[in-house]
């Protein structure tokens, strides 16, 4: 896992400070070493973290045999080493994975793309070409930003601030990505939160030559659901869980799990031990009656696991944001961050390396909106016209159920989890507030708006890379650590999305599959459980003293510089300990921090 940064430029060698400054500014994301390399129009800048070939010929940028290529690349290519196999006619001068992308290239040059597993961002200069070539992992686990610089300079790294950090670009910020964040709490992965920086969508691929950019997609998820009975699912799920895993353990420094006491990470957990002797598990919670340790610990102690529990400790919520949230770059309100970051911090202590149970809600169907979107589609009034006008004479005499309210203001349940699930602002809301946007993500495939598979679909592409991914990566690469996402493996995620709703979830049981292949490698507390948020409320952190200072520093000030984008008396209309007064305070504070720049 590293940090990458490049600039495309005639005589690069005049770039050297600012690419310099970049790899300064992305110290964090690989602190082992720090490299660049010139060609005659290319400079490219990595900062390393050790995992895979701790020698020296597995630092980067990395040249290939030739010298005629080189390559600066974050994230990690699983099975490798059969790769490497398979392009053995290459004379490899290491053992790392970075250097298979250079004997794919060499035999396929950009068609590589489509054999390449991982999660992954890279970019590979060709010298004789004079060509960059760039790619992003298909669910987009690992980030990659790029700009255009004064004098049409093509400058990219793994983070804005690498960007910023070039003394090159001046940001202007983007109102769509405002209006994005105003109702999801995060930025869409096709965007940044400044119109002139760019982020490389997840599944796609970028060519810089003669001075233009030219970007494309080249993967798109499974867009058919496949028919299977559950005997044959349940053996197919844990054949490529456990492939999935085992690629994913390898490194030449010890690989360990988070256990959160659910039933993804303990999935992970109980898979691990099928291919290690002992493995070190690392848990957090906080001290409250609602605390998931105990559930991790059951785990830890069936698996005979090096477990590491953290325990919330009494902090300063104000100084906790003031401190992390930079790591972002951009406003996020995921409520989660800061324990993440936590778990991560004492990760770090003592290893380099965790595997992580992430994504596994939206592959086999286990938030509880899923269910309540299958219970609204099955209500007698979902797509019948009539029905829905006598229920809305009705409900003007008497108060009517939840799932009869949301079936008459939204016209499917894609437009419910769309436009109600983990919103925060409406449109009506955006615009008193001064933003005016309309942004609609594109997909990889047109979702049917009544199909609970589409919507997880529509999930994997959007909310996953946009808020889970940044979060891990940001957190993680804050510690210098590397997290691993076993449940986004190619083959396993490929798998699940196309498994019939029925196996995933009904009324009234979710993830399913997980449950029937994986249950007997749980205690018999864990097979009962359902899902668990991570962390406290909102409404709690709010009664902290220290966090509403900030927010009345950040929110009540009409001279702060979040006002330049949001109307600041309509903010005060929503100030009230809940998720939208959370997601402006995150919005004030990322102005705040880059009030120098804005």
């Amino acid at each position: 896992m590293c940090g990458i940064a490049g600039i495309i430029a005639n005589n690069a060698k005049n770039y050297q400070d600012n690419i310099q400054k970049m790899t300064d500014a992305i110290a964090h994301r690989g602190p082992d070493s720090a490299q660049l390399e010139f060609y005659e129009n290319a400079a490219l800048g990595h900062r390393r973290l050790s995992i895979i070939d701790l020698s020296e010929n597995g630092k980067q940028p990395m040249f290939s045999n030739t010298q005629k290529e080189c390559i600066v690349l974050n994230g990690e290519i699983y099975g490798y080493q059969t790769l490497k196999n398979e392009y053995s006619e290459y004379p490899y001068h290491g053992s790392s994975d970075t250097e298979v992308i250079l004997a794919m290239y060499q035999r396929k040059q950009e068609k590589l793309i489509h054999d390449l597993p991982g999660m992954f961002a890279f970019a590979l200069w060709d010298e004789e070409k004079q060509q960059l070539f760039c790619a992003r992992d298909r669910f987009g686990e690992k980030p990659f930003f790029y700009a255009i610089g004064p004098n049409n300079e093509f400058i990219f790294a793994s983070e804005i601030k690498a960007i910023l950090a070039s003394g090159l670009i001046r940001p202007k910020v983007n109102n769509d990505a405002l209006a994005h964040y105003l109702q999801y709490g995060y930025v869409s992965s096709y965007q940044s939160i400044y119109s002139n920086i760019y982020t490389l969508p997840p599944a796609h691929q970028l060519t810089w030559k003669d001075g233009k950019a030219s970007v494309s997609r080249y993967y798109s998820i499974p867009a058919k659901d496949r028919n299977l009975s559950l005997s044959d699912a349940k053996e197919e799920f844990i054949y490529l869980l456990k492939n999935a895993v085992k690629k994913q353990l390898i490194a030449d420094v010890e690989v360990g799990s988070f256990l959160s006491g659910g039933l993804d990470s303990s999935s992970i957990v109980a898979l691990v031990a099928e291919f290690l002797p002992k493995q070190t598990t690392i848990s957090f919670g906080y001290d409250h009656e609602s605390s998931e340790l105990k559930y991790a610990k059951e785990i830890a102690d069936k698996y005979q696991t090096n477990h590491i529990e953290v325990h919330e400790k009494k902090q300063d919520l104000a100084d906790s944001l003031l401190k992390i949230s930079p790591f972002f770059d951009e406003p996020f309100a995921d409520i989660s961050f800061i324990p993440h970051y936590e778990i991560c911090r004492n990760a770090k202590k003592s290893l380099t390396v965790v595997l992580s149970g992430d994504v596994g809600d939206e592959l086999f169907g286990g938030y509880d909106f899923y269910r309540v979107e299958n219970i609204l589609r099955n209500h007698f009034s979902y797509k019948n016209i009539i029905a829905k006008f006598g229920l809305k004479l009705y409900q003007n005499l008497k108060q009517v159920s939840f799932v009869t309210q949301k079936n008459l203001e939204h016209n499917s349940i894609l437009d419910f989890h769309q436009n109600f699930v983990r919103n925060s602002f409406n449109k009506e809301e955006q615009r008193a507030l001064g933003i005016l946007s309309d942004y609609q993500q594109p997909y990889s495939f047109n979702p049917d708006p009544h199909s609970l598979n589409d919507i997880m679909r529509v999930d994997l592409e959007g909310y996953v890379p946009a808020n889970m991914m940044v979060k891990s990566d940001r957190m993680a690469m804050a510690n210098s650590l590397e997290v691993r996402t076993p449940f986004l493996d190619i083959d396993f995620a490929e798998f699940c999305i196309q498994l019939p709703e029925q196996l995933k979830l009904t009324n009234d049981n979710d993830k399913i599959i997980l449950r029937e292949a994986m249950g007997s490698y749980w205690t018999e507390t864990i097979r009962k459980r359902h899902k668990q948020g991570f962390g406290m409320s909102v409404k709690s952190w709010f009664e902290e003293d220290n966090l509403m200072n900030l927010s009345n520093d950040l929110l009540k000030n009409p001279d702060q510089k979040v006002f330049n984008y949001i109307d600041f008396n309509t903010t005060q209309k929503f100030l009230n300990k809940d998720h939208r007064h959370w997601n402006l305070l995150q919005l004030a504070l990322w102005a705040h921090n880059n009030q120098n720049i804005l």
